[in-house]
């Protein structure tokens, strides 16, 4: 009981924190005002994950805000963003995705039909940016395929398709074919060893060059799509599971490969793994929702500042609150995108 009634309090700290950290215009942003599109994203769903919409709750108003600043962002080719920042010029499919996550996750709980409408129209336009901006080879660059000469890779590709999914989950029509093609593109970047590797090599991936923080964004896509016993979800899940430790005191402070394997561990839930993997006799290594929590929170609740933040690796403070945030409520269970 004192656990999660602690765990509750370093939330609601965190979310007060996040609320305060809100600029007036509606948007968060990273150290020294950087890419305010990716930041307004994953913190508005940071504010979704509490239970508040764009209608009602305690922080509707700042859900209003970020998601009129985002709209006022829109440009008209459906991209999310503004590619005239500097620090998202170079980088502006980052926020297109995350910016597609929030709207569409906002979306989703909406009521009111003139907004609904608008959202829709912005949405539906945001998911043709998307196929536009895919590569020959199915990923995503940093830019689109066409601005920056077909290069793509995983971190990218992962934040369109949890963006495209979550705006499927929302009612919006998504063409089968760009998440076929971004799927296949995942697959395409699997080493023997099952990791990911950065980027489409053009032929197979070399062992030894795997990412395990896309490694674990891709099982979470693999996941909220549903699939549990595709031959790569396995193979990613053990990849991860062999190179990712989940332990106190030793994890990786990487909050990109924290806030994906949290999701993926989330839908692994106490039972799935044991039903994916029914040769692996030794339970005390399974991995489950109960054990990633008892290794993590206690990490999480201590590690938190006094004001509420966590301290950001790189990024900043807004990033790293966030995702511990996102880590925090999944089991709250509100915005389908999380869904077991």
């Amino acid at each position: 009981k004192k656990g999660k009634a602690s765990i509750e309090a370093t939330i609601e700290k965190g979310l007060e924190w996040v609320k305060k950290a809100q600029a007036g215009d509606g948007h968060w942003d990273a150290n020294g005002g950087a890419y305010p599109t990716s930041m307004t994203g994953v913190a508005g769903m940071a504010l979704l994950m509490e239970g508040s919409t764009l209608r009602e709750g305690k922080y509707s108003d700042n859900i209003v805000k970020a998601v009129n600043w985002l709209v006022s962002r829109c440009q008209p080719n459906g991209m999310i963003g503004n590619p005239n920042n500097p620090t998202e010029s170079q980088r502006y499919i980052y926020g297109h995705g995350f910016g597609m996550l929030f709207l569409a996750s906002a979306y989703g709980e909406e009521e009111d039909s003139d907004r609904r409408k608008k959202l829709e129209i912005i949405l539906k336009k945001a998911v043709e940016f998307s196929g536009k901006a895919q590569t020959t080879k199915g990923g995503w660059g940093y830019v689109s395929g066409k601005d920056g000469g077909d290069f793509d890779e995983g971190s990218t590709t992962i934040t369109q398709l949890q963006g495209l999914r979550a705006a499927k989950n929302a009612g919006i029509p998504v063409p089968k074919e760009i998440i076929d093609r971004s799927t296949k593109y995942l697959k395409e970047c699997t080493t023997d060893r099952g990791g990911v590797v950065y980027n489409h090599p053009g032929g197979r991936p070399q062992s030894g060059g795997e990412r395990p923080p896309i490694t674990a964004a891709a099982v979470a896509c693999a996941f909220s799509a549903g699939q549990y016993n595709d031959e790569y979800a396995l193979k990613w899940i053990k990849f991860c599971k062999e190179n990712i430790p989940i332990g106190k005191g030793r994890m990786a402070h990487d909050e990109y490969q924290s806030y994906y394997l949290a999701q993926a561990m989330y839908i692994l839930g106490d039972d799935r793994y044991a039903q994916m993997f029914p040769n692996d006799k030794n339970t005390k290594e399974w991995w489950t929702w109960t054990r990633y929590k008892e290794a993590m929170f206690d990490q999480l609740r201590t590690s938190q500042s006094a004001n509420g933040s966590w301290n950001g690796q790189g990024v900043g403070e807004i990033f790293s609150t966030a995702v511990n945030l996102t880590i925090l409520q999944l089991d709250k269970g509100i915005l389908p995108i999380y869904h077991r």
